[in-house]
């Protein structure tokens, strides 16, 4: 009888610009067996993010080529020689992009899920994973958010901008304003995810449409893209305003963006604070996050605000499909039932 086999997604190729479904391959291995301190996990949930295209290139923490891809993940133990996890245990974890990882407690991250009631998995890779633990930290610690406050939110029908839109209506956020990248989109984000005003950002320059959705202008901006969102929201921001800049999607893929917002100088003038926002410096606020969120979740008031894409064989498509802007909210891929 020949040994049970996983599968991986392995980078073979570097891709120029926007990645190509041939700057990947699916690979068949051994499915591994535990050494002491370890359990095998078979996962269920991978995620799939923005993110990874910059580590695509190579370079200092980069993806190597022709070996799995790393992503974080929720799996459930099959096997361990760990004595703090049982078969069945549901564990979050960063070896995604394959059907099967050997896991160690605490090491990047790797953590034993509670597995809160009425809480469904996909909000432990979505709200109540690094994407909401990003919206979190950057609105109660990096902006510092207020009750009463104004924000702007970039990519905001994405992973990130879903959350951070959530999160701040509880925190008592007055006014929320998003772009995004299509009307149904936009639609979406006013109709059903509670925010004030939304824009396309294909309509017309960002900076106008801001200042129309936003006349007496905005406290906060979390910026999931650069460029000119970037630059529309500093003319807009009040004195004293705060940016949580998370992403740059506008310069992902080689696109050329402008290599800072003509209107920089307005960050003296205005007294302005912009701050970088890394999810790997804020894994403390965790427990703080699901206490926050989750009896919200359980109440139904706020969503894990996910789409899914079933099947491993999927993966590099969900990928590129993020990239695309193809997503309603978080981005996962769902294997097996």
């Amino acid at each position: 009888m020949s040994p049970p086999r996983a599968r991986a997604v392995h980078q073979i190729a570097r891709p120029a610009g926007f990645p190509a479904a041939r700057d990947f391959a699916y690979v068949e291995v051994p499915v591994p067996s535990p050494a002491p301190g370890t359990a095998l996990v078979e996962n269920l949930l991978l995620s799939v993010d923005p993110y990874h295209r910059g580590m695509m290139d190579g370079g200092e923490g980069g993806f190597a080529l022709h070996a799995p891809l790393e992503g974080r993940a929720v799996g459930r133990v099959t096997a361990s020689r760990d004595p703090a996890l049982a078969e069945g245990d549901l564990v979050f974890h960063r070896s995604g992009w394959r059907t099967h990882a050997l896991v160690t407690l605490g090491a990047d991250g790797t953590r034993k899920l509670k597995g809160h009631e009425g809480v469904p998995l996909e909000a432990y890779l979505s709200i109540l994973g690094g994407t909401g633990l990003t919206a979190y930290a950057a609105l109660t610690r990096t902006a510092a958010l207020r009750e009463g406050e104004d924000l702007f939110v970039s990519a905001a029908a994405g992973g990130v901008g879903t959350a951070t839109g959530r999160i701040a209506r509880l925190l008592g956020a007055r006014r929320i304003i998003g772009s995004a990248g299509s009307a149904a989109k936009v639609r979406r984000l006013t109709e059903r995810l509670g925010f004030d005003a939304a824009f396309d950002y294909h309509d017309g320059p960002v900076g106008e449409q801001l200042a129309q959705a936003a006349p007496d202008g905005i406290d906060v901006y979390v910026d999931n893209v650069g460029g000119d969102h970037l630059e529309g929201a500093i003319d807009v921001l009040r004195e004293y305003g705060r940016i949580a800049w998370v992403g740059g999607i506008s310069m992902y893929n080689g696109d050329r963006s402008p290599a800072a917002p003509r209107n920089l100088f307005e960050v003296v003038h205005k007294s302005l604070r912009l701050e970088g926002v890394l999810v790997r410096n804020h894994t403390n606020l965790q427990g703080e996050l699901e206490d926050f969120l989750v009896p919200h979740l359980r109440s139904g008031r706020i969503g894990s605000d996910t789409t899914v894409v079933q099947g491993f064989d999927r993966t590099v498509e969900a990928f590129r499909g993020v990239l695309r802007g193809d997503n309603l909210g978080k981005m996962l891929v769902r294997l097996g039932d």
